[in-house]
């Protein structure tokens, strides 16, 4: 849905909503995608927000709406339902999204609903809610489509046809007598070869699985790389026990880049912070905070430290902003690269004196050339100046210096992180920006008392 099409949606369910035309607002919800509507969700009142969801009456529909919410939201629309409803809606809901849901609900409301489930529904949501959620096991969808070596191609189709409510039955696992994952077949493969064929003898035999407790990031790896349609989990003995389907893992990369990149500017990892209210966003950003208030203390006592030169020479304290603006510049996109790297897998820690040195190299070249702009800038600028030879030299040379460290610390510090074990889109952005800033200053003024006075 585009942008116009979406405030022109937006503003026809709220001109309904105004004018209590339910029959109209049903008719629109009915012709409205379920993840259009989870959208639009995000920008209704609370009050309208009630009274569409109160409007959806097919079951199915309901249920694919749930799954797209975003989860507060989502804990809002299911706070007023009644469990049972709950349980009948979990029907017309795949088991790995049933676990999602759950897990986002209160635990008292959770076990009422798993009461009124099937023992056999509940035993098996039960079970893949003790995965956590952020890895494989978490995210995958249980009891996948299967067939035994013996079995014929024919047999493959048969069952196909009895099973059409497979998940992403686009690939048919094989296993032996003892459940053991051994082989796997496209469905485009299927369809090319006799319905006699024994499966054993077509399947694919070099497979790529992953365990329940590998991490999302690295299963969405994993089928980036190899661009399959979905990936089985196995456990230890290679048995098969779901697996993770690419529509899952597209909302893994979305929800792990929008984590990263609200960590890194330090506003934490809440991927729904715009559904916050401001006192819930201030509790969120506050900590974060904490950091560079700290070290803008410490650059205010630098500063202090270094008053008898400021007093000598008032012109240093004009290019203060730029020495610590241009580091903080520099330091981010280093870090951010490597940051990026490291979630990809471009970068490994094998590789950090090589991505280190080639950052140091970027960082001395651009400080460098705007050391002598800078220089030159300041010569002509101020040319009247008393000393003004020597203070163009002071200014250009700090900002070699800082764009340099800033190169290098940028890169250095998310490796490092990494190598921890330590997520470095957490402390990078804070760690890096803040001492840049009192690098910089410090490399200033040291640099401005060694040649000045």
């Amino acid at each position: 849905m585009l942008d116009h099409e979406f405030m022109i949606l937006l503003d026809a369910f709220r001109r309904l909503i105004r004018r209590n035309a339910r029959t109209n607002t049903q008719k629109m919800i009915v012709k409205t995608h379920p993840a259009d509507l989870a959208a639009l969700f995000r920008s209704f009142t609370e009050v309208e927000r009630e009274t569409v969801f109160n409007l959806i009456t097919d079951q199915t529909y309901k249920a694919q709406f749930l799954t797209e919410l975003d989860r507060a939201i989502l804990i809002e629309m299911l706070a007023n339902l009644p469990p049972t409803n709950i349980a009948e809606l979990f029907k017309e809901i795949a088991l790995d999204d049933q676990a999602d849901i759950l897990e986002q609900l209160p635990e008292e409301l959770g076990k009422k609903i798993l009461s009124l489930m099937s023992r056999d529904d509940s035993e098996d949501l039960e079970e893949l809610m003790t995965y956590n959620p952020d890895t494989a096991g978490g995210i995958m969808v249980p009891l996948p489509f299967k067939m035994y070596e013996e079995d014929t191609v024919q047999e493959a189709i048969n069952a196909l046809h009895e099973q059409q409510e497979a998940e992403m039955a686009f690939y048919i696992y094989v296993v032996d007598e003892n459940e053991k994952l051994t082989g796997v077949i496209s469905l485009r493969q299927l369809l090319m070869v006799a319905p006699e064929t024994i499966l054993r003898n077509v399947m694919i035999t070099k497979l790529v699985s992953v365990y329940p407790e590998t991490d999302q990031e690295e299963v969405a790896r994993i089928i980036s790389r190899y661009n399959f349609l979905a990936l089985p989990v196995v456990d230890r003995e290679n048995k098969l026990l779901g697996i993770v389907t690419v529509d899952d893992i597209i909302d893994v990369i979305r929800e792990e880049a929008t984590e990263d990149f609200l960590q890194m500017a330090g506003v934490g990892k809440d991927r729904e912070i715009l559904l916050k209210t401001p006192i819930q966003a201030v509790r969120m950003r506050f900590p974060w905070l904490f950091a560079t208030f700290i070290g803008g203390l410490i650059i205010s006592g630098i500063v202090v430290r270094f008053q008898y030169i400021l007093d000598k020479f008032v012109i240093l304290a004009a290019f203060m902003p730029i020495i610590a603006g241009m580091g903080g510049n520099v330091g981010s996109q280093s870090s951010t690269i490597v940051v990026r790297g490291l979630a990809t897998g471009r970068v490994n820690v094998q590789q950090i004196f090589h991505v280190l040195f080639d950052q140091m190299k970027i960082g001395l070249i651009l400080g460098v050339l705007y050391g002598v702009l800078l220089t030159l800038f300041s010569n002509i600028l101020y040319h009247a100046s008393e000393n003004i030879v020597n203070i163009g030299a002071v200014i250009g040379f700090a900002l070699c210096c800082e764009l340099f460290i800033a190169a290098s610390l940028g890169a250095l510090v998310p490796m490092l992180l990494h190598r921890l074990n330590i997520d470095p889109a957490v402390a990078t952005g804070p760690m890096v920006s803040t001492t840049l800033d009192i690098t910089g200053i410090l490399i200033y003024f040291s640099i401005a008392t060694a040649i000045l006075i």
